[in-house]
């Protein structure tokens, strides 16, 4: 798995609408690159939901939400659209980010795993575990904590 100090791995993948979007288009701004098993799923609900719920806080300090699951594109847009959620949700349907990642888990899901980037793509920070709580939480602090 990639880890604290590594340039996270540029990928191209669909989001629920079917858009290619390029972690390297981010390049300027961090971002939150959150893995989660299965779209719909009570864990993979409240994490969305919880970074929903975040968003605009984390938006207005210019840092990007990107979710990758294994789903499809169709299944990805109606959990964006039953948790209105104002960010990509990606398909990485061939596995291949989640393998550059290593978070691959054994029944060819994602791990639940946060990677918090810099501006630049450097990994800050990784999140590892199946409690949907803690991945948000690392967020808020790590980019939405007043200076200080």
């Amino acid at each position: 798995m990639i880890g604290i100090g590594d340039v996270a791995p540029d990928f191209s993948l669909p989001d629920q609408n079917g858009r290619s979007v390029s972690l390297s288009s981010y390049r300027g701004r961090p971002v939150v690159v959150y893995f989660y098993p299965r779209a719909m799923t009570p864990g993979c609900t409240r994490e969305a939901q919880d970074f929903q719920s975040h968003a605009a806080d984390l938006s207005s300090r210019q840092v990007t939400i990107l979710g990758i699951s294994v789903d499809s594109t169709d299944r990805q847009r109606e959990f964006s659209d039953r948790c209105h959620l104002a960010f990509p949700l990606l398909s990485d349907s061939d596995r291949s980010v989640a393998r550059a990642y290593g978070v691959l888990g054994m029944l060819g899901m994602a791990r639940r795993v946060t990677f918090l980037l810099d501006s630049e793509g450097k990994v800050l920070d990784v999140v590892e575990g199946m409690r949907p709580g803690p991945h948000v939480q690392a967020a808020l602090r790590r980019f939405a904590a007043p200076p200080g």
